[in-house]
């Protein structure tokens, strides 16, 4: 019965404190909002933002009500639930426009998504948003002191997805799809030039363009070996200085000589 009485007790003051903490019918907006931001404040981000919710459907129009709107995207955010917490700071900025607290909440709606980006071999819906956002931000707040950790972020995620078309590229290069390949890397080069791919793009590309060459029927080959050094030229253009360029000299010399045999086997054709 002791034993009973004490479970009893503690079961008694736990739920005594715990109803103090919730919101009651009859409490006044600002005393909702302090248990909302009590709730917060503790960590327990699913009660708080019920909570949150209750004050934004009885404050409307209010200071509450729109600092409610700002931590209920917060609580979400902080719970890990960055599609609902997303969606909610999208609601603030679009009905609190004029807030002080619109660009943060814009710079979370990016980080969000930036979250919920997930590796580079699956879909990438939600990196392509999160550097739209990115971008949106810097072009709104160019002054802002997180302007920089959006270019930061724009960044990271733009070799994500770099790294996911040099792999595609990389596919087809193993399945001996020379052409398809060469049109991959010719994508990271020109939608990503800024990473760290676009080189190693570059000289796989004219790889691909011989390999393409040395497997295809004679009459096609000359053209297919000029692509490849149309890549070289391009190559000199770009990194001068590149860390593959001895790599890109071998293939420049394999490119040439194909090129040779190939224009001395038509000459010798047409003069017979």
């Amino acid at each position: 019965m002791r034993t009973f009485f004490i479970l009893f007790l503690t079961a008694f003051i736990f739920f005594s404190c715990r109803s103090e903490d919730l919101i009651r019918p009859g409490d006044s907006i600002d005393v909702a909002f302090d248990k909302a931001m009590s709730q917060f404040e503790e960590e327990k981000y699913t009660d708080a933002a019920r909570s949150f919710e209750t004050v934004i459907s009885i404050g409307r129009g209010t200071d509450y009500g729109q600092n409610a709107q700002f931590y209920l995207a917060e609580s979400h955010y902080n719970n890990r639930r960055y599609l609902v917490a997303a969606s909610e700071y999208a609601r603030y900025v679009q009905f609190h426009p004029n807030s002080p607290r619109r660009s943060e909440a814009e710079f979370k709606e990016a980080l969000c998504y930036y979250n919920l980006s997930p590796r580079y071999r699956l879909d990438q819906t939600y990196t392509e948003r999160a550097i739209e956002r990115f971008r949106l931000f810097v072009s709104r707040y160019p002054n802002s002191e997180l302007s920089e950790q959006a270019a930061d972020y724009i960044a990271e995620l733009r070799e994500k997805l770099a790294r996911r078309d040099f792999n595609a590229a990389e596919f087809y290069m193993r399945t001996n799809r020379y052409n398809s390949a060469a049109i991959y890397f010719g994508l990271v080069i020109d939608r990503f030039p800024e990473t760290r791919w676009a080189e190693r793009a570059l000289v796989k590309q004219m790889e691909s363009y011989i390999l393409y060459a040395e497997n295809s029927v004679e009459i096609r080959q000359e053209e297919r070996f000029e692509k490849a050094l149309e890549s070289y030229s391009m190559y000199l253009q770009l990194f001068p200085q590149g860390e593959n360029r001895s790599r890109v000299e071998d293939l420049h010399d394999r490119a040439m000589r194909g090129l040779s045999e190939v224009q001395n086997r038509l000459s010798a054709v047409q003069s017979n």
